[in-house]
């Protein structure tokens, strides 16, 4: 996609505006074709598994930045991004995820890359000295609303830090990744259980919840996304060049095929929003999605649907709880399957690895 054209076609074609990798899109990739042999047989010196993927990947990344450089510049600095994580196993050590995310940072060596880190409690910590030290993040796997409090919280805090020192503020962009679809996931399979031991007067109203919590959580996001960057504090920071942490909606395909195919897309739409789409999502939108402002549609009609849950047994802090675990054991999981994939395509092309 970076070296046949395709991804420019969608840039001038769709209008496609930044694009995001994660060790499960990486261990994808290395696991389906040759395409990284010359680059792996052509490595130089001893280097660990860890090493070798970081430069596959850094590569890839710094290439990515690059055809999106126009963007960047046709923008301002406020689209053009690719996004590259922090390893799975810094998630609750803020003092090794600023460690990562700064030598990230300087290998890709552009303006247009961002570094996500997870929104954990200590991810919150390293995202607002990263945000002071200049670096933009992408915050990924946000799933409550308490959690996305946290990091608007630690991106206001990292500018102030970074102003209060004399440093300039405008420059930097920073995105807060909402995971969308896996909220109705999760949901729903409850309320299928509630519904299945309920009296069966009952179970009509139940089953009548699922496929919403996730639109609604998402939608109760934006609203406080809205609140936060307004107001005297907000506008200081403003006044000196700082940009607001935008939303971005992730994991927007749906799940479910009872549901609309572009449901998570269609009704999250509104200004200063992203969302990333896979590719398929991406076909199905461009093919019969409808464009509308629906971001803050029906904000009452959320909270009153997170209510309704609460009533019939679903504690939303349970099930973002478990998300958010489930999302890292996952990304753990997909990465060391790459590292071990590596490994092994490696010593099928002869080149040998630091053991660590």
């Amino acid at each position: 996609m970076l070296r046949n054209g395709a991804l420019a076609r969608l840039i001038d074609d769709d209008a496609l505006m930044g694009m995001t990798s994660n060790p499960t899109i990486f261990e994808k990739a290395l696991a389906e074709g040759g395409e990284y042999d010359a680059q792996i047989e052509g490595a130089t010196g001893e280097l660990t598994p860890w090493q070798l993927f970081e430069l596959i990947e850094t590569d890839d990344v710094r290439a990515a930045c690059d055809i999106f450089a126009g963007v960047y510049r046709q923008t301002d600095g406020v689209d053009g991004y690719v996004s590259i994580e922090v390893s799975p196993g810094v998630a609750d050590d803020a003092d090794a995820t600023v460690a990562e995310a700064r030598r990230l940072w300087a290998t890709v060596d552009r303006p247009n890359v961002m570094v996500k880190v997870p929104g954990t409690n200590e991810g919150a910590l390293a995202i607002r000295r990263l945000i002071a030290e200049g670096i933009n993040v992408n915050v990924t796997l946000l799933f409550s609303i308490e959690a996305h409090a946290r990091v608007i919280e630690a991106y206001l805090s990292g500018l102030e830090d970074r102003l209060a020192a004399g440093h300039p503020i405008d420059r930097l962009a920073s995105v807060a990744s909402f995971f969308v679809s896996r909220v109705d996931t999760d949901i729903d399979k409850r309320l299928d259980a509630v519904a299945a031991s309920a009296n069966e007067a009952l179970r009509p109203g139940i089953l009548a919840l699922r496929g919403k919590a996730a639109v609604a959580n998402a939608r109760l996001a934006y609203r406080l996304f809205t609140q936060r960057f307004s107001g005297p504090r907000w506008d200081t920071l403003a006044a000196a060049g700082a940009r607001v942490q935008r939303p971005l909606w992730a994991s927007t395909s749906s799940k479910n095929p009872a549901y609309r195919d572009v449901l998570y897309v269609e009704t999250l739409i509104g200004p200063d929003t992203i969302n990333t789409m896979p590719p398929a999502t991406m076909d199905a939108f461009r093919d019969h999605g409808v464009t509308a402002r629906t971001v803050d549609m029906d904000l009452t009609a959320a909270e009153q649907h997170f209510h309704e849950l609460e009533q019939a047994g679903i504690s939303l802090r349970d099930v973002t709880g478990k998300l958010l675990a489930d999302g890292l054991a996952s990304f753990q999981k997909s990465f060391d399957t790459l590292i071990a994939g590596l490994e092994k395509k490696a010593a099928a092309l002869g080149k040998s690895l630091v053991r660590t």
